[in-house]
């Protein structure tokens, strides 16, 4: 491998990792209603788990409250019982066209307890970033044993994963702080 491909491949794992996390974060509670909530929610839909998304649109009115009006009326009830059965801690309610979800709004407890635990998932995030780095650095060392490439490009190549692996770090820690913000001043 020479060290520019190594470094892509570097790059696009550690930006798949980032995005993964980013993913985690818009899918936690807030005490601010946001359509992200309820988006991976999984409603049995003629014997198979549909995501929530693909089977109504999803809205909010106001920063309270989601509604969820399904395509099919005929699938009211089983969004209401995967919305009870899953650990969102919201109930439903039901008008017969759509369900109105009100979310509550956090007390101080569970605003620290969801800080901690996007500080835990920021660090799994980063630990896998430095994972894909040892791999890379084995991928220069290999590369170097091998004779494809020299000690110079080896330590440079090393050098330049260590320079995407903080700017990586750098935006992990910044998307914890901002959403750790977002939580703690409502």
């Amino acid at each position: 491998m020479t060290s520019d491909e190594i470094l892509f491949d570097a790059e696009e794992r550690m930006e798949k990792a980032v995005s993964i996390f980013k993913d985690d974060l818009r899918g936690l509670r807030t005490g601010r209603a946001t359509p992200a909530l309820v988006d991976g929610l999984r409603v049995e839909y003629y014997g198979s788990p549909t995501p929530l998304k693909q089977m109504a649109q999803i809205s909010t009115p106001d920063p309270q409250q989601i509604v969820i009006k399904p395509y099919d009326q005929s699938v009211l009830k089983e969004i209401e019982k995967a919305i009870r059965s899953s650990d969102l801690g919201m109930s439903p309610t039901n008008d017969g066209k759509l369900i109105r979800l009100s979310v509550p709004p956090m007390s101080g407890e569970q605003r620290k307890k969801m800080a901690t635990h996007i500080s835990k998932e920021a660090e799994k995030a980063k630990v896998s970033c430095r994972n894909i780095r040892r791999d890379a650095n084995k991928n220069f060392d290999a590369a170097e044993k091998a004779k494809e490439m020299t000690e110079d490009e080896r330590d440079n190549g090393k050098e330049e994963v260590q320079t995407l692996l903080k700017r990586f770090e750098d935006q992990i820690d910044e998307l914890a702080e901002k959403k750790t913000k977002e939580i703690m001043e409502q």
